[in-house]
């Protein structure tokens, strides 16, 4: 991707936006700032990235090989942020519900959902992982 394109979640530019995350430059600063930088490494394919920001008890291997067969399928197109709970520079955890648009064999859907995002180690100083989902529903439309 240029890197002087709008970035997939919405922001101005992937250069300022979620480049410098994906490329390791540096951490979310929020929980809906790696919200975002998730959904934009959904859009572009960025499969480490997914899995260095997912705190999940499922082996490493298993993860990387169910993702990446998924990566391909969906094409993302646009990102909605409906709300967000905590989850600032200061807090140990928070959420973020939103509405992730997208395309699936020219069919058309909606994924809705509430995220859980927290500090790893439960540290302040930690960065800030996806733990889970808290609600979700997806609904495909014509």
């Amino acid at each position: 991707m240029a890197l002087d394109r709008p970035c997939p979640c919405g922001g101005l530019s992937y250069r300022s936006c979620c480049g410098p995350l994906h490329r390791g430059e540096r951490p979310a600063a929020t929980a809906e700032q790696l919200m975002r930088s998730r959904y934009s490494a959904y859009a572009l394919g960025e499969l480490e990235y997914l899995l260095r920001t997912h705190s999940s008890p499922e082996p490493l291997a298993r993860r990387r090989r169910e993702l990446g067969a998924s990566l391909g399928q969906v094409r993302w197109q646009r990102l909605c942020i409906l709300a967000t709970t905590a989850g600032g520079p200061a807090d140990p955890a928070g959420t973020v519900t939103f509405e992730a648009h997208y395309a699936v064999g020219g069919q058309a859907g909606v994924m809705r959902e509430c995220s859980l995002f927290g500090r790893e180690g439960n540290r302040p100083e930690g960065r800030w992982l996806y733990l889970k989902a808290l609600e979700l529903s997806d609904s495909g439309s014509s």
